[in-house]
């Protein structure tokens, strides 16, 4: 009987701390992809007890804390068993001491993603040629027509999403975005883009996070698009309008690719610069009317695809135009073309070439429709660019307006006559000696970035036959390109293979801060080029640039390889830090050539304020007389 009686004492005391032993585990729905699961237990008396896991048919998995001597533990776990993560599913969280249970807790792992099943776009309308379940045309003119785009998916378990629309450069710049939080089931959601939106496509990226923070997005953050799940990729239409080469001679025939969904076209034939008007818009131009009349197009048949029609060159004076198409809705479309001269030097003595190159390696199209501009400027894979590609911001080359617009103003509203040529036209000009019989000065108004080496052949040996070279931005001759048909391939830079720029231009490329700092450019030596300042008013230790706010962006520099005598005529010193300096420069040689630099991306675009039209009109003076 005694012996009774204490066995039976002896199970009071195992069965107490049953009674008194707490647990808890958080989060309940654990993620071991994004937390630590929080186990806490405490007892009343020291025991030896650990933590397992155990399935739904209480099957131990493993020991979240091995037993030990203890009152309360403590732990973070990272949902392993010996490196291994435990599937997805319902658990049950035991405390245990020996044989028994001291307490209980559920838990849910999930580390899945919530997929949006079935993922699509649609514009409500026709598609059109290209589309497929991730990329959808839309216009959106308000005529209700492919005016918006639906994203339509199906989640199996509840969840936030978030659509951020975005313009991809290297990477998403977001320009809006909607979440919600849904249910399991099919869901759309919607962007209705502005009217005013330029044409170009957009990425829609979509993130998916479910209750357990699993998380999923759609939509890659850079170019490599094939690296995670696609997202949404929306190409905003108007007149997207291109020719199938940059230039053309008098009389020759071409043809212009455009992709539109109005009804009816209207277009006329402009010629840009001698118009008397400023643009500040970088999807504007504004020309002066070649007197052609307009033509009108029935455009029903081809509101789905694309289509080419022929065009002949008119019989104008060399120079940039532009075929400007516009609808009943207002749209308006822009395709540019350079009219080179029939016959080099029959007009004028002074070549500009318009650096179509540098625009279209600057064009962020996106023929392929990836979300991302077939360009190198979207960063790797891309390594090639198309010249004969529709320019985004409906048709206008990039930046045309901030740095190449002013030039083509003073020089029209100047009267100084001129022939142009594009980077292309380069091909037909068989080598510095034919350029040298036409010319006296080859003058590179804009960001000449990109040069072929036929190219760089032909102006090196212009200039060394005395041709005169005038440079009115920075960063010129940099990059070598390989050209096969309309296709650009990038090589390297033209200073890695043993043809520095200086040696050409006298400066060459030092810094870059995207127009973070801009500076005011002080006369150094003016004795050294009286000529440049001549009815300016400048002097040394005077400054210039006040009136467009200063300088920069990209800026050159001399150095070692410089021409020899080569003169700094102006500089903004220490600009983008100490030694980086802007420098202004002119040079000489004993064949007779006469070389300018402007030495900052955006000088050009100064060229009709006062004192640097004088300037010009100073450079023009002495560089376009042999």
């Amino acid at each position: 009987m005694r012996r009774l009686l204490f066995a039976a004492a002896a199970g009071l005391v195992v069965a107490a701390p049953a009674h008194a032993a707490t647990l808890s585990v958080a989060p309940g729905l654990f993620s071991p992809a994004h937390a630590r699961l929080q186990v806490a237990a405490q007892l009343t008396v020291p025991r030896q007890v650990g933590v397992s896991l155990v399935n739904r048919r209480g099957h131990r998995l493993g020991w979240i804390v091995p037993p030990s001597r203890r009152t309360t533990l403590a732990v973070g776990w990272n949902g392993r068993f010996h490196g291994r993560r435990v599937a997805d599913g319902r658990y049950e969280v035991r405390l245990v001491y020996r044989s028994h249970v001291l307490a209980t807790a559920p838990l849910r792992v999930d580390g899945t993603p919530p997929d949006l099943v079935g993922l699509r776009a649609d514009n409500g309308s026709t598609a059109f040629t290209g589309d497929g379940p991730l990329l959808t045309t839309v216009s959106p003119n308000g005529d209700g027509f492919r005016d918006k785009v639906d994203v339509t998916f199906r989640l199996k378990e509840a969840a936030t999403v978030t659509m951020d629309v975005t313009r991809t450069v290297k990477v998403p710049h977001v320009l809006t975005t909607v979440t919600e939080k849904l249910g399991p089931g099919v869901h759309t959601m919607t962007w209705t883009p502005a009217a005013t939106t330029n044409p170009r496509t957009f990425l829609i990226r979509l993130t998916a996070t479910d209750r357990a923070a699993n998380q999923i997005v759609y939509g890659a953050p850079n170019a490599f698009v094939g690296r995670v799940p696609k997202g949404v990729v929306v190409r905003i239409q108007g007149i997207d309008a291109a020719f199938n080469q940059p230039s053309y001679a008098p009389g020759q025939s071409a043809r212009i690719t455009i992709s539109t969904d109005e009804p009816e076209l209207t277009y006329r034939v402009l010629h840009a610069g001698p118009e008397q008007v400023v643009t500040y818009a970088d999807n504007q131009l504004a020309g002066v009317d070649t007197g052609a009349a307009p033509v009108t197009l029935d455009w029903k048949a081809w509101q789905s695809t694309p289509h080419t029609i022929p065009f002949v060159i008119p019989n104008v004076p060399s120079g940039l135009y532009y075929v400007q198409f516009g609808g009943a809705d207002g749209r308006v479309g822009y395709a540019p073309f350079v009219v080179r001269p029939a016959t080099l030097g029959t007009t004028s003595r002074v070549l500009v070439v318009l650096p179509t190159n540098t625009w279209q390696a600057y064009n962020f199209q996106d023929v392929d429709g990836n979300g991302y501009g077939d360009t190198w400027y979207a960063g790797p894979p891309n390594s090639t660019v198309k010249l004969s590609r529709t320019y985004i911001a409906r048709g206008v080359p990039p930046r045309f307006y901030r740095y190449d617009l002013p030039f083509l103003h003073w020089l029209y509203w100047s009267g100084k006559n001129a022939e142009f040529i594009s980077d292309s036209d380069f091909d037909l000009i068989a080598s510095g000696d034919d350029l040298a019989r036409a010319y006296d000065l080859v003058l590179f108004e804009g960001h000449e970035e990109y040069v072929t080496s036929h190219e760089y052949d032909v102006v090196q040996r212009f200039r060394d036959l005395g041709g005169n070279l005038m440079f009115l931005s920075a960063n010129n001759f940099f990059w070598k390109v390989d050209k096969k048909g309309q296709t650009l391939r990038k090589i390297g830079m033209w200073r890695d293979v043993g043809r520095p720029e200086a040696g050409l231009i006298g400066v060459q490329y030092r810094a870059n801060d995207d127009g973070q700092h801009q500076g005011l450019f002080t006369v150094t030596q003016a004795a050294l080029a009286p000529w440049l300042w001549d009815g300016t008013g400048l002097a040394d230790g005077s400054t210039f640039g006040q009136f467009v706010g200063g300088y920069g962006i990209e800026i050159d520099s001399t150095t070692p390889l410089s021409p020899p005598g080569t003169q700094v005529l102006a500089q903004i010193p220490d600009l983008f830090g100490p030694g980086i300096t802007a420098q202004m420069a002119y040079y000489e040689t004993v064949a007779g050539a006469k070389v300018f630099a402007a030495g900052s991306l955006d000088f050009g675009g100064s060229a009709t304020f006062w004192p640097v039209k004088r300037m010009l009109d100073n450079l023009w003076v002495r560089l376009s007389q042999p």
